[in-house]
């Protein structure tokens, strides 16, 4: 192997300061974010979103934090992994991306490499980042600066399938970018990487890795709803046909974060300006968007029935992540069930240790409780099952009601029914 290029990852959250933390350890790395206070936890050795635990990676000798963009012109090879959100209009929200391409193109130099891991849709990074790196940098692409594509495929809190171990797509403009990237990539992720013929190829597979996820849980989120109304329990119907080897195992529950909830928007908005109206993509996204809402109602619903006056009633809600486990609230939809029991004058109380309260107000004008200002409710919805709730199980979910005894929605299906009180009514999807 080539002595690698030094590096500038661009954007350091779950994506790319794993990246910048494993290159470190071969070749100096510049660790690039607009985040001020970011970088200021990052180089006392404290990275807020638990993505690096240890504060001695963090401290690397060969690793720069920085929120000065003029830096990035000490790399050669330019990392861009910035997050790719979707605007209120469901539509792609580039800005980002964008930002970033301008940045490194400012401090473009002969001869350097910049790669893309954001989720994008197939084209545009060579036929929208390239243009403004061509423009802003008044060099030229494919004879003084060259691009690739290598997807991200970084699952925030789980620690089987990680960075090192996670087979790698790489894609580039020619074959000589292509191996340079390869072998680039290669220093760090030990299961290897699979190479594409084109960068648009590489663009597309990663779109359509969650997008399928999405499509496979929005079928059970369907059939939860079907089953519901046949008085059959999902979670048995789904472990019975599980017996079968071909029979995929998908569960049904809340779809958000910043992957599987919004790259399927990335590819139908490029499928409509080609002309094509998707329609089971779509639709599997209608109904994973409306699942927060079905739970709210459900629990509504279950209220008239055993006589609960609805208005004024309490409902503690436990998690507030878009998963188990870690901090992050991108595109979380337990806010969808916040709001819909709101609207029927229901007091939301909402609990999760690990989200940051003043982040939470500052998307969703929400304020999380502590678990001693929590109050006995009516009801108690296990929305994410975080450590701490599976723990605590029935003792925990049972203390949170009044008088012990009232209703549960188990989103996930968890809680273990052989040992359920017998003065709580549960529902799950």
């Amino acid at each position: 192997m080539n002595k690698l290029r030094s590096i500038s990852v661009i954007g350091l959250g779950y994506v790319g300061l794993p990246l910048a933390v494993a290159f470190a350890k071969h070749t100096r790395v510049v660790g690039f974010d607009t985040n001020g206070q970011h970088i200021i936890n990052l180089n006392n050795g404290f990275d807020k979103h638990g993505v690096v635990m240890q504060a001695e990676e963090l401290k690397q000798k060969k690793l720069l934090f920085t929120a000065n963009p003029s830096d990035l012109g000490k790399a050669s090879f330019h990392i861009i992994a910035v997050p790719t959100p979707i605007n209120a209009s469901r539509e792609p929200d580039l800005e980002m991306v964008f930002s970033a391409t301008r940045a490194v193109a400012e401090n473009l130099k002969n001869d350097d490499i910049i790669v893309y891991e954001s989720t994008v849709y197939p084209g545009l990074t060579e036929e929208e980042c390239v243009p403004i790196l061509e423009q802003v940098s008044g060099l030229k692409c494919g004879r003084d600066f060259f691009v690739g594509y290598s997807p991200e495929r970084i699952n925030p809190g789980d620690q089987q399938h990680t960075l090192e171990n996670t087979v790698k797509i790489v894609s580039a403009q020619d074959e000589e970018t292509l191996d340079l990237i390869a072998e680039t990539y290669g220093a760090i992720v030990k299961a290897g990487t699979h190479r594409v013929q084109s960068i648009k190829i590489a663009e597309a597979a990663k779109v359509i890795e969650n997008t399928q996820r999405d499509i496979n849980i929005a079928l059970m989120n369907e059939l939860s709803l079907i089953f519901e109304r046949l008085q059959i329990d999902t979670s048995d119907v789904l472990e019975a046909a599980g017996t079968k080897w071909n029979f995929l195992k998908f569960q049904p529950g809340l779809v958000g974060g910043h992957c599987i909830g919004v790259d399927p928007y990335y590819l139908t908005h490029k499928a409509i300006q080609a002309g094509y109206s998707p329609r089971v993509i779509l639709s599997g996204r209608s109904i994973n968007d409306a699942m927060g809402l079905y739970v709210a109602r459900m629990i509504v619903k279950q209220m008239i029935k055993t006589g609960m006056v609805v208005k004024n009633s309490c409902v503690t809600i436990l998690g507030f992540t878009f998963k188990e486990n870690i901090p992050d609230i991108r595109n979380t939809r337990v806010i969808d069930i916040v709001k819909e029991l709101q609207s029927f004058d229901v007091n939301v109380q909402v609990y999760d240790p690990l989200a940051d309260n003043a982040e939470v107000y500052k998307e969703h004008q929400l304020n999380l409780c502590t678990r001693d200002e929590l109050v006995k409710s009516d009801a108690v919805i296990l929305a994410v099952p975080h450590m701490e709730f599976v723990d605590g199980g029935w003792d925990l979910i049972s203390g949170l009601l009044r008088g012990n005894q009232g209703i549960v929605f188990d989103v996930k299906s968890l809680l273990p029914r052989n040992s359920k009180p017998d003065n709580i009514i549960l529902q799950r999807l």
